[in-house]
């Protein structure tokens, strides 16, 4: 299983993981898929988590517009984060409560690692944490 970990000021690890890195195997602590939709190909009785955040992903509006020019990267994560800004804060509720109590793992569909909205939302979560 391919992961990344990052731990925030306090310790916090939160884990990025590819759904399909993780098939049929346990995430690291509490699971969370934030995807909006389903990875497509996945069956969901082979993904082991604990939520499906989909309000904690990108708007499809955002989502459709950096899958048009991935260039973009920078702009999106702005967007992303001024949505995450305005967004209901109960939407990451259960992550920063999983958080508190030890490990937390973001599940997401994209194929690239590095350019994603998981490590957008591990890297705001970390940042406001205190929020």
């Amino acid at each position: 299983m391919s992961k990344e970990r990052e731990g925030g000021k306090s310790g916090h690890e939160i884990h990025l993981i590819r759904v399909r890195d993780t098939l049929g195997e346990d995430p690291p602590g509490r699971a969370f898929l934030v995807d909006r939709l389903w990875p497509r190909g996945v069956r969901k009785s082979s993904v082991h988590y604990d939520e499906w955040l989909r309000d904690a992903a990108p708007s499809s509006e955002l989502r459709s517009w950096l899958h048009a020019d991935p260039d973009r990267w920078d702009k999106f994560v702005r967007k992303y984060r001024a949505e995450l800004d305005d967004a209901d804060p109960e939407v990451l509720r259960p992550i920063r409560d999983a958080m508190a109590k030890g490990p937390v793992t973001l599940l997401y569909g994209a194929r690239d690692t590095e350019h994603n909205h998981a490590v957008v939302l591990r890297d705001y979560l970390l940042e406001t944490q205190g929020a």
